[in-house]
């Protein structure tokens, strides 16, 4: 009798000198998060408690996964240490060092990502990080990064619902983020800006672009459809909530419509839209290789040799902890601690008690904080807010999210930007039938600004290079029709900004 057995293809062995090489980039990934422990549990931390970046703890398995879908293409070829590879370490390490002298989270959560990337770069090689490179890149979605989207997310899906309101004949007003009929107002809010949706579908459509499609030009139209059908959507969301108030004169009925709507239905059947769209589209089989590894490296390949790997893996480690001596090394440069101080007096103006709707800036950490109110002849009335940091920090910052003119008790909101006074910021905020223009200066090293974005550079150089830690807001409103000219007339009276920042943070010489 004869046995006939099934005859198995040998598994094809791995490339030599991965072991090594895993071995020691788990070593620099470990070393890594724990010389940065603190921006790595910032970051998780905003993964676990935003609703915005919830999507973020699903990152690290799916990169997990795009590795693994890979693995039979990666045994082929041999990880090489690569010295370029510490490129992208060194740009982490600066961008680490920007955002902690910034005060700007984003930077230093961006430079601890592109670190860890770089890590893979210039452990395994040029050749395998090719082979890797979606799920290198995919690594960036692990980055918090959108809500700064939310202004001109409100306000363009308050300008689609107003278009929308109209070609359905309804009478409405728009003041920038709100909205009125014969219903009620109704506000845009940051929760309604659809920022939260359009940051997960920009991770999703990324991953169903390098799944489903191998055509480079397929990807883009893919990726592009996942960005304009949400903005295009969640304006007819907000155009839908008050269409249906409108109709059932019921702005109860219309909130828990939208709430519904919003929450699981609408956004739901947005990416069921897209996918069945693009499915006939689909161009990348389920057993097509992901990279071809004899373009990427001659086969049978040696390894790189050891010790230029611990070399390399040497050096990045040095590269990354280079931002953290500095930054302790200046972290107390030029700091003055903020004295107490008592508001201005203002010439042909009078302090007065706060009458109306209460307003007051928000300025979390500051170490000073003052606000009065001033009446002149004519009985114009102007708030004014000063705040005063002796130095800025983590959770201590003059310009972000959340700081400025709009209350934090949410009272208020802000509706729209307006013509900037000389080094100064306008904007117009808004709460129940009440419309209030504010004007914000910023005092930050040697400058007085009301762009957020000095403030950010400005911040970054006396950090970096020494010079007066102190910063302050000179915030000054009104709630008056005519605004502005009140504004105006009141800073001229109230003289130069830049001494009374100076004085208020107790700044030798100051005048």
């Amino acid at each position: 009798m004869t046995a006939i057995l099934p005859i198995v293809p040998a598994r094809e062995s791995a490339a030599p000198g991965w072991r090594d090489h895993l071995a020691v980039l788990g070593v620099l990934w470990a070393a890594l998060l724990l010389l940065f422990r603190r921006d790595a549990a910032a970051m998780a931390a905003v993964w676990w408690e935003s609703s915005t970046f919830n999507h973020c703890l699903l990152i690290p398995p799916l990169i997990f996964w795009l590795v693994w879908q890979r693995r039979p293409e990666l045994r082929r070829l041999a990880p090489a240490a690569w010295a370029p590879g510490l490129l992208p370490v060194a740009a982490g390490a600066a961008a680490w060092l920007l955002g902690e002298a910034g005060s700007l989270a984003l930077a230093r959560h961006a430079g601890l990502v592109l670190m860890l990337q770089g890590a893979v770069v210039a452990c395994l090689g040029k050749a395998v990080s090719r082979g890797l490179a979606f799920p290198i890149f995919y690594a960036l979605f692990l980055i918090p990064l959108g809500e700064e989207l939310v202004p001109p997310m409100q306000t363009v899906t308050a300008q689609i619902a107003m278009a929308l309101l109209r070609l359905a004949q309804v009478p409405a007003h728009i003041d920038g983020v709100f909205i009125s009929t014969s219903t009620g107002y109704f506000e845009v809010a940051e929760a309604c800006s659809g920022v939260k949706f359009l940051i997960a579908m920009l991770a999703y459509g990324a991953l169903a672009a390098n799944v489903c499609f191998r055509a480079w030009g397929r990807r883009a139209a893919f990726l592009a459809a996942a960005i304009v059908v949400p903005v295009l959507a969640n304006g007819v969301r907000a155009w839908g909530t008050i269409y249906v108030a409108y109709l059932t004169s019921d702005n109860s009925f219309a909130e828990s419509f939208d709430h519904v709507v919003y929450g699981w239905v609408f956004f739901a059947i947005v990416i069921a839209l897209i996918m069945a769209a693009a499915w006939p589209f689909f161009d990348r089989k389920v057993d097509d290789p992901w990279f071809d590894p004899a373009a990427l490296q001659p086969p049978g390949a040696a390894a790189g040799p050891g010790p230029r790997l611990v070399r390399v893996a040497a050096a990045a480690a040095t590269l990354a902890a280079a931002p953290l001596l500095w930054s302790a090394a200046v972290a107390s440069s030029g700091t003055v601690e903020a004295p107490d101080f008592a508001l201005p007096e203002v010439p042909g103006w009078r302090r007065v008690a706060v009458a109306g709707r209460p307003w007051q800036p928000t300025y979390a950490g500051a170490d000073r904080l003052r606000i009065g109110r001033y009446r002149d002849s004519a009985g114009h009335e102007v708030d004014l807010a000063l705040a005063v940091f002796a130095r800025q920090g983590e959770g201590r910052e003059l310009v972000g999210f959340g700081q400025g003119a709009v209350p934090a008790d949410g009272s208020w909101a802000w509706t729209a930007d307006a013509a900037p006074p000389p080094s100064g910021r306008a904007e117009r905020i808004f709460s129940h039938g009440d419309l209030r223009e504010v004007w914000s200066f910023y005092r930050v090293g040697g400058i007085l600004t009301g762009s957020p974005a000095a403030v950010k550079v400005e911040t970054v150089k006396v950090h970096l290079v020494g010079g007066p830690q102190r910063a302050v807001a000179l915030v000054a409103s009104s709630a008056e029709p005519g605004a502005r000219p009140v504004l105006a007339a009141f800073l001229r009276a109230l003289g130069p900004v830049e001494g009374l920042a100076d004085r208020a943070a107790g700044l030798p010489g100051a005048r």
